[in-house]
């Protein structure tokens, strides 16, 4: 049986700050404030999505591999879902008809890093794309026998957190372009099947909440503080 309470238990105070964005696509910069939060140091495991919800979604099986092929909202129904069963206040309010997800940032549930903490969580007060060589750190294609491994293998970040780059990609809370992509959320990190070029703090991707799932995208959880 997986220990989620040990999972929750082992998430990362990442300390207020600030990161610079930018968005190759549009040759746009941009910075944002962070305040203090919580960040879960793996990504979500195979067992404890199933200990919650009895699914077995992945392509790849193994209790500490990430959890991976999940649609965005199957990751913002998992944090509401623990949310509640941890006695929080849920984040996301979605209304299953009309497919429409409301995020509340302020509450103290469980949630998706906004891609600015995610960023700024992965470069862990540095201005680096990496934050350390990437065979040490990070499961990629020149590495991964084209499969995730478990998590926690490789080197951490200066902040403690693991598989920041590599192994899967993680799903973020906010919609990419609203004008241009509609309701396609962004994922950040690279996984294990991409060149070295794709895993890296800065590169920035997207795709549909509902529909969009893959065997090299997964999760992880924050919270605020």
């Amino acid at each position: 049986m997986a220990d989620i309470k040990a999972y929750e238990d082992e998430m990362v105070s990442i300390p207020k700050g600030k990161v610079l964005l930018r968005d190759d696509r549009i040759k746009e910069e941009w910075q944002v404030e962070i305040a203090p939060f919580l960040l879960a140091k793996y990504p979500v495991t195979q067992d404890i999505y199933k200990e919650l919800t009895g699914q077995t979604p992945s392509a790849f099986t193994g209790d500490k591999r990430p959890v991976e092929s999940v649609t965005w909202h199957e990751a913002v129904v998992f944090c509401n879902q623990l949310s509640v069963q941890s006695g929080l206040k849920e984040c996301y309010i979605i209304d299953n008809e009309s497919e429409v997800v409301k995020f509340n940032k302020e509450v103290n549930g469980y949630r998706l890093p906004t891609e600015a903490e995610w960023e700024y969580a992965c470069k862990a007060g540095t201005t680096e794309i990496r934050y350390g060589e990437l065979d040490d750190i990070a499961w990629y294609k020149g590495n991964s026998e084209q499969q995730t491994h478990n998590v926690g293998a490789k080197s951490p970040n200066n902040w403690g957190l693991y598989d920041m780059l590599g192994n899967v990609w993680e799903w973020c809370s906010d919609i990419y372009d609203e004008e241009v992509y509609g309701s396609y959320r962004i994922f950040r990190g690279g996984g294990w099947c991409d060149e070295a070029r794709g895993c890296i703090a800065t590169n920035r991707r997207r795709s549909h909440p509902i529909k969009f799932k893959i065997d090299d995208l997964g999760f992880r959880l924050a919270r605020t503080v």
